[in-house]
């Protein structure tokens, strides 16, 4: 089964047309019972510059701006570790057909070492050029901040099987504890790397095209942090099927490493 929420090959083709402005996609079918999806169901618009940080990556997924040439992803929405100069990110605005939107290409991909599909679900995306316009979105390197109630953004679908978005939307979920996320998905989690967030009832949740997005909460100090990276679930906001997230206290310091390696 798919377990991602990320784009296939032709709604990442779609996406494209959608930034580009060259597109209006209708809804589609229901998404079959048996799939794994990640876009935020039962958000609302996020407003112009209230999560500067937000990226759109071409090949249908999302990100965050670690730094002015890094942007952190899902190791799932990349290939292997190297060169790439394929992937576009958007970033500056919430509506992807804005005149004032930032476009870079990439000129290198890091995916976590050892990631095969389950677990160490974080990469790095090197930009050709720094956006030195917009702020960054730093991570959390303890475990202080993963609990509570978190906020999720993307741009892709709003319910499942449901088309990408042109507009930013954003939502609130709530911490679900590892032992009640693992028996929502009979043992498939991993609790060290991955942490749980949405409601018993369903409703809202992160869908197919936010994967690799951040998600965050208020720090100590009033300051956003990256708590989770949008990875997985069963399906699109049902009830008793939280959204599955990267755990980035967990990977801080291997995210830290990388960077550095990277000249970022």
């Amino acid at each position: 089964m798919v377990r991602w929420r990320r784009l296939s090959g032709l709604l990442a083709a779609a996406l494209a047309a959608v930034t580009a402005g060259s597109l209006t996609l209708a809804a589609p079918a229901a998404a079959a019972d048996d799939s794994f999806t990640p876009n935020v169901v039962g958000g609302t618009r996020a407003a112009q510059g209230e999560f500067p940080w937000m990226v759109r990556l071409s090949m249908g997924c999302g990100g965050a701006l670690y730094s002015s040439r890094l942007v952190l992803t899902a190791a799932h929405c990349v290939g292997a570790t190297g060169t790439n100069t394929s992937i576009t990110a958007t970033l500056g605005v919430v509506d992807l057909q804005s005149a004032s939107r930032i476009t870079v290409r990439s000129n290198y991909v890091y995916r976590a070492p050892g990631y095969n599909g389950a677990g160490k679900d974080w990469a790095l995306i090197r930009l050709a050029t720094p956006v030195t316009t917009l702020p960054t979105l730093k991570i959390a390197n303890t475990t202080a901040y993963d609990n509570g109630t978190f906020t999720v953004a993307g741009w892709g679908a709003p319910y499942e099987g449901g088309p990408q978005q042109r507009y930013l939307l954003k939502a609130n979920v709530p911490f679900v504890d590892d032992n009640t996320c693992n028996a929502s998905y009979s043992g498939d989690l991993i609790p060290a790397e991955e942490i749980c967030a949405g409601y018993t009832s369903g409703g809202v949740d992160t869908c197919q095209g936010d994967s690799g997005g951040p998600m965050f909460r208020r720090d100590a100090a009033g300051a956003w942090i990256q708590v989770g990276i949008v990875s997985w679930g069963y399906g699109c906001a049902r009830p008793n099927f939280p959204g599955v997230y990267t755990q980035v206290s967990y990977f801080a310091s291997a995210i830290a490493s990388a960077a550095a390696s990277l000249g970022g």
